[in-house]
């Protein structure tokens, strides 16, 4: 038996793969309905609570406190005209949306909401969790690794330039912040013993991986910003240089989907750190000894989901407090910060773990990794520091500016002569002529 696994990852999940039928659709039908509700809340609590930072309001017309207006938003987007641009490619344009939010929903398969617990008015029970399997987290990644594919295809088939280089962005990002997010991963499988969603929620009966992984916790939370494509991480569809990123050309339902994938990746990503860190669906510290059913029946999915929503207020927060990055700060910020401390500390737990499991640690075997670690951080702030940006000298005044010298933008069109500021005569254009018109001096003879 592998020395790294923990009695809870030894059990096997015999608890999956038992139920009928028709209660394996009605847990799926209840999650699927159970999101669409979430993001409807989500998109009325950012609303909200980022009104009231800016000493708004926000929405409080349609139903109280204005709960519904999430709802009118989703008919008036579905009754929209749903445009398709010429210049599109029509099957693609039409997938992408699919692509980006299926995978959205089928992430939740393998999340524990608690434990077992008997279905109302019948005698069976089943655990509160769709499924599960040896590689549940592994299934994560993948499956939303596949949702790079629909934005990037959204931005493609949709033939604008803008929409090309926000799926362009989207997939660097993408690809760029799941690398540290996975090697965060891999030290909750070392500590854990087992991929398994479920066990990893056992594992942290004692103490939540939050305490003993903290550095691993901190930059899994950067990169679930970055992978949801959330302020200030949100270059993809940054409206300042792009407009609208890669679904400027969406409209009408196709739109809509994007967005239920946005707030439903929001919630995904909140889950799994939920799951992985913060003892997933178990009680918080106090009431478990205090009450000893707090973990029994349907009180953990109260539990769980208000942790989610704790991770919900947060990307709120980010949303309405922090400017967004430059591309450049972005990538940097993720290549050369989060993924070498990620593997430092990856092999620093490795090197611990491995150590206890052979007999014990050795005071100055911890001496050499702290003295290792040291080197290795100053190393990296020493050559951040040398690449310093090239110094520009002063700019000479070459005078007052004058807007219509050589004729740029626009070529200047000599019907009348003015005299500026600077005291010589330039030409002032007049209305432009008609597509395909003669030239100036046809139009001034």
């Amino acid at each position: 038996m592998n020395p790294l696994l923990t009695p809870a990852a030894t059990e096997p999940l015999s608890q999956f793969g038992n139920d009928s039928v028709w209660v394996v659709i009605l847990k799926a039908v209840l999650i699927f309905v159970l999101l669409v509700l979430l993001t409807l809340f989500n998109i009325w609590f950012e609303r909200r609570v980022v009104g009231r930072m800016q000493h708004r309001i926000g929405p409080n017309v349609n139903g109280p406190f204005g709960l519904l207006q999430s709802l009118a938003d989703g008919v008036k987007l579905a009754l929209k005209e749903d445009l398709i641009p010429k210049a599109a490619d029509k099957v693609v344009f039409l997938i992408a949306p699919v692509l980006v939010v299926v995978p959205a929903f089928v992430t939740w398969s393998v999340i524990p909401f608690g434990p077992e617990a008997k279905i109302p008015f019948t005698d069976i029970t089943t655990p509160l969790q769709l499924t599960d399997m040896p590689v549940a987290v592994l299934f994560v990644l993948a499956i939303a690794s596949i949702g790079i594919y629909g934005i990037v295809l959204g931005g493609w088939s949709s033939g604008s330039t803008y929409s090309l280089l926000g799926g362009l962005r989207s997939s660097a990002q993408m690809i760029s912040y799941e690398v540290a997010m996975g090697l965060s991963f891999v030290v909750v499988f070392l500590y854990a013993g087992s991929m398994s969603t479920s066990e990893i929620v056992e594992a942290q009966t004692k103490v939540w991986f939050l305490f003993p992984l903290l550095p691993s916790f901190i930059i899994y939370v950067i990169s679930m910003v970055g992978e949801s494509n959330r302020a200030p991480f949100d270059l993809p569809e940054a409206e300042g240089e792009l407009v609208g990123g890669f679904h400027t050309e969406y409209s009408s339902l196709k739109f809509a989907l994007f967005f239920l994938a946005e707030y439903v990746n929001m919630a995904t990503v909140s889950a799994i750190a939920t799951t992985l860190f913060l003892g997933g669906w178990r009680a918080p510290f106090g009431i478990g000894t205090i009450w000893p059913g707090a973990n029994e029946g349907y009180w953990p999915v109260l539990w769980f989901f208000g942790k989610v929503m704790a991770f919900i207020f947060m990307f709120v927060w980010l949303r309405g407090t922090l400017p967004r990055l430059r591309y450049d700060q972005f990538m940097h910020f993720g290549w050369k910060v989060l993924i070498p401390i990620s593997i430092v500390w990856l092999l620093v737990l490795a090197t611990y773990r491995a150590i206890e499991n052979t007999g014990g640690i050795n005071r100055s075997v911890i001496y050499v990794i702290m003295a290792v670690l040291v080197i290795l951080i100053v190393g990296l702030l020493l050559l951040d520091s040398k690449a310093e940006p090239e110094k520009v000298g002063p700019i000479e005044d070459e005078g007052e500016f004058d807007a219509f010298a050589g004729g740029y933008p626009v070529p200047p069109m000599p019907t009348f002569s003015t005299t500026g500021k600077t005291g010589r005569e330039t030409t002032a254009p007049m209305a432009s002529s008609s597509q395909g018109g003669g030239s100036v001096e046809g139009e001034e003879r």
